[in-house]
């Protein structure tokens, strides 16, 4: 089994990698909809307050409580190719690199266009007013690290195609 995870700040284009594998039929586990999954269960309103509340309380006090989540349920499917995104920290990215070879892979999109993006796409957690507080939690959660450290990147300025196309370069690189 190979690993690509996927990381990257808010609207930097980590949804493009769930594209791509929905379109492949390859397994792709996000933190965040193991997230948004138990604020429903909960029945908890999905403000950003209450998404980012939640968010730390899953992640545990070493921070890699839905990493495992995300990983155990990735490790079940055996498939020879999976996707998990959502790491916010380095020691995530090596608690799964101990499970399975693994390729780190980075989105990057400017400030001003990730905040656009934020505005546009309408999810319950994206608020242009928490933004700035939005991309402070991620980095305390230690994000700047496995952008830093990836094996790939993807800038993300130019058309869905042209990010979809790079992806599978990736991908088959690395396959």
């Amino acid at each position: 089994m190979k690993i690509f995870i996927i990381v990257g700040m808010p609207a930097a284009g980590k949804n493009i990698a769930r594209i791509y594998a929905e379109e492949r039929g390859l397994p792709y586990f996000a933190t965040g909809d193991l997230v948004r999954e138990e604020v429903r269960r909960r029945g908890i309103e999905p403000t950003p307050g209450n998404m980012a509340r939640l968010s730390t309380e899953l992640r545990g006090e070493d921070g890699m409580g839905v990493t495992r989540l995300a990983l155990t349920s990735a490790m079940k499917t055996e498939a020879p190719v999976v996707m998990i995104e959502g790491m916010r920290s380095w020691p995530e990215i090596e608690l799964i690199r101990k499970n399975a070879p693994s390729v780190v892979l980075a989105f990057v999109a400017p400030l001003s266009l990730r905040r656009e993006r934020i505005v546009s796409r309408g999810r319950s957690d994206d608020k242009a007013a928490a933004f700035e507080e939005r991309d402070d939690r991620e980095i305390s959660y230690g994000t700047a690290a496995p952008i830093a450290l990836a094996d790939e990147y993807i800038l993300n300025t130019g058309t869905l195609e042209e990010a979809l196309k790079a992806l599978d370069a990736i991908v088959l690189k690395y396959r």
